[in-house]
């Protein structure tokens, strides 16, 4: 029998393009980044509803979902996922958001339980730090478990 000699399992990312957002070059380059990074990313592809995405992340048993959202629809969408997150048992499960966001915008998701925020010009550097960061957390605290 081989010995698995990994002492940490992989990072589980779930990757969703929510609502009419039809743009998906960025969000596979994203995905590229994180798996790069050592992460397992879950990509549901276009136009996922927030109760797709939600059930994904409890079916998929995530870490992390991770919103690319071009569209300007996030002040309804984001809320939405972070509800079915809460309704499917998994409010725990960070979420992080990237796109057009406004900065006020930003602040309100943040008040509302998204982990992160990023917006046009954020480096990959920077995109993977805060899904690892947010992962981490849930990891470190035993949610995840």
């Amino acid at each position: 029998m081989i010995e698995n000699r990994r002492t940490t399992p992989k990072l589980r990312i779930l990757l969703a393009k929510p609502g009419l957002d039809g743009h998906d070059r960025g969000v596979k380059v994203i995905a590229r980044a994180l798996s790069d990074a050592g992460m397992e990313v879950i990509y549901l592809g276009l136009r996922q509803t927030a109760k797709q995405i939600a059930a994904a992340a409890v079916q998929e048993d995530v870490d992390v979902v991770a919103i690319s959202i071009l569209s300007g629809a996030h002040m309804t969408i984001i809320p939405e996922l972070l509800e079915n997150l809460r309704a499917s048992g998994a409010p725990d499960i960070p979420v992080v958001v990237g796109g057009i966001i406004p900065d006020d915008d930003a602040a309100s998701l943040l008040n509302l339980g998204v982990k992160g925020v990023l917006g046009p010009g954020a480096s990959i550097p920077e995109l993977v730090a805060m899904v690892a960061g947010a992962a981490k957390r849930r990891v470190a605290s035993g949610a995840a478990l």
